[in-house]
C-alpha cells in the first residue's frame, strides 16, 4: 500500500536528507491521518541523521530536543519536527525516558512507539513501512499496543489516556488485551500531571464520542478528579450534539457529573485539572443560570444583559443536555438578530444623557437601565430619537418627583 506523495515542504526535507546521505521517512500520526484519507495537520519526520547533522543540512533550525534527537527545521511554510532514529532507554519517572540511544534503522525506531497504527512509516514517494500491523488494525478499527502493553503503560502512564483518546477521535474500539492492561495499570495515572490529563480529557470531550470520558472514569483514571469509579455517567453521549467549543463542552461534562454526584463542585474539578481562568469562570457562573433557562426571547436577551455571552451560551447548552431543549439555539438567534440586549449597544450613552440635563451619579446608570429594559421590550424603540425623547420625559418625571 501507497499513500499520497506528502506536500512539497514535506518531500523537501525528505530529499535534502537523502541527498545528504540519510535515511528519513515521514512517522507517526501524519502516515495514519494519511492512510484513513484524514487530513494531516502535523507531519513528523525521523531519519538516520543526528541532531547536529541534520542542523548542518538545513538553514535555520532549532534544537528543541537535542537530548531525545529532535531539531525544529523551520522552512518558510512551517516548521517541522524532525528526530534521528532511537530506541529508549528507562522510563523512570513513567513519563519520560531517562536516556536514548541513537539507531540506525526505521523498525528499530517505529518499535519503541504506543501504538501500531502509530507505528508506520512512509517514503517521499509513498511508500509504506508497516512493521507491526498497523495498516491491519486501521481496517479492523483496533487500538492495540506495539509489543506488550504492560511494557508500553508502565513506560508511559499517559498512553492509556492516549488509547482512549483515539478510540474517541477515531471510533476506534481498544483491542481486548491492551484494555486488560490500561485496568491493571491504573494507578500508574497518579504519576501524570494534571495538565496533561486535561489535554487528553479535552480532546475526548470535543470528539464525536465524548461518552469515552465516562470509559476513563469506569476505568478509574480519573480517581484524582472524581468520587465515584467503576461506571460510566449517563448522558455524556448527548454532549456530541453540542458545538465543538471548550468551554460549552466542558460546562455540560461538568454539569452532568454534578448531577449524577460524581462530583461535588465544578469550580473544584476545573481548578485541579488545571483549567483556565475564563473557563472556570464561564462554567461556574453557568450552572446556576440553567437550571431555569428561559424559553421566551425577552427573558434570554435579559439574561444576556447580565452575564457575558459565554456564559448565557454555556447555561444554554446545560440546559439542552439536561432537559432535551434548543435553548443553545434560541439563544443564537437572539445573538444574530441585532436586537439590543446591553447598554454597549444601546443607541444612547451617559454622556448624551448629561448633555440633555441629567446629572451624573448613580440616577444616570439607573435611568441608562431603564431605556435597556425599555428596548429590550421594544426592540424597534432603539433609535437614538426614540430614547431622547424617553429619557427627556424621565427626567421630567424626576424632576416633578423631587420637588
Amino acid at each position: 500500500m501507497k499513500i499520497a506523495v506528502p506536500p512539497e515542504h514535506i518531500a523537501h526535507i525528505l530529499n535534502k536528507l537523502a541527498q545528504e546521505g540519510h535515511d528519513s521517512y515521514i512517522v507517526g500520526g501524519s502516515v495514519r491521518d494519511a492512510v484513513m484519507g484524514r487530513a494531516v495537520n502535523d507531519w513528523d519526520v525521523a531519519t538516520t541523521a543526528t541532531p547536529v547533522e541534520i542542523a548542518g543540512v538545513f538553514p535555520k533550525t532549532v534544537l528543541t530536543g537535542e537530548r531525545f534527537g529532535t531539531v525544529t527545521v523551520v522552512l518558510q511554510e512551517c516548521q517541522v519536527e524532525v528526530t534521528t532514529f532511537r530506541a529508549d532507554g528507562i522510563y523512570a519517572d513513567g513519563r519520560h525516558p531517562e536516556e536514548v540511544k541513537f539507531v540506525t534503522r526505521i523498525d528499530e525506531d517505529l518499535s519503541r512507539r504506543d501504538f501500531t497504527i502509530n507505528a508506520m512509516a512512509a517514503s517521499a514517494q509513498g511508500d509504506i513501512i508497516d512493521p507491526f500491523g498497523g495498516i491491519d488494525d486501521i481496517n479492523r478499527k483496533l487500538i492495540r499496543c506495539v509489543g506488550g502493553p504492560n511494557t508500553r503503560f508502565s513506560e508511559d502512564a499517559l498512553r492509556m489516556f492516549r488509547a482512549l483518546r483515539f478510540s474517541a477521535e477515531l471510533g476506534f474500539k481498544i483491542e481486548p488485551e491492551t484494555l486488560q492492561a490500561i485496568y491493571a495499570n491504573v494507578v500508574l495515572a497518579q504519576k501524570i500531571s494534571s495538565e496533561r490529563i486535561r489535554i487528553e480529557l479535552e480532546k475526548v470531550l470535543l470528539s464525536q464520542r465524548p461518552e469515552i470520558a465516562g470509559e476513563m472514569i469506569k476505568i478509574g483514571l480519573l480517581g484524582k478528579y472524581v468520587s465515584v469509579s467503576g461506571k460510566s455517567p449517563e448522558g455524556l453521549a448527548n454532549i456530541s450534539y453540542l458545538p465543538k467549543e471548550p468551554i460549552l463542552r466542558w460546562s455540560a461534562f461538568c454539569a452532568l457529573l454534578m448531577e449524577m454526584q460524581y462530583i461535588s463542585s465544578a469550580t473544584e474539578l476545573l481548578q485541579n485539572l488545571h483549567l483556565d481562568g475564563k473557563t472556570i469562570k464561564a462554567c461556574s457562573r453557568a450552572l446556576p443560570v440553567s437550571e431555569s433557562f428561559p424559553d421566551e426571547k425577552i427573558a434570554i436577551k435579559r439574561l444576556l444583559s447580565k452575564y457575558d455571552v459565554i456564559v448565557v451560551r454555556a447555561a444554554a447548552a446545560i440546559s439542552d443536555i439536561k432537559c432535551g431543549g434548543s435553548a443553545l439555539k434560541a439563544t443564537k438567534e437572539v445573538l444574530i438578530s441585532d436586537e439590543c440586549f446591553s447598554l454597549d449597544e444601546l443607541a444612547i450613552a451617559g454622556h448624551d444623557l448629561i448633555e440633555l440635563g441629567h446629572a451624573k451619579g448613580k440616577g444616570l446608570g439607573e435611568t441608562l437601565n431603564k431605556l435597556l429594559e425599555h428596548v429590550i421590550n421594544n426592540p424597534d424603540d432603539n433609535k437614538r430619537d426614540v430614547l431622547v425623547k424617553l429619557a427627556g420625559e424621565a427626567k421630567q418625571l424626576d424632576d416633578v418627583m423631587a420637588l
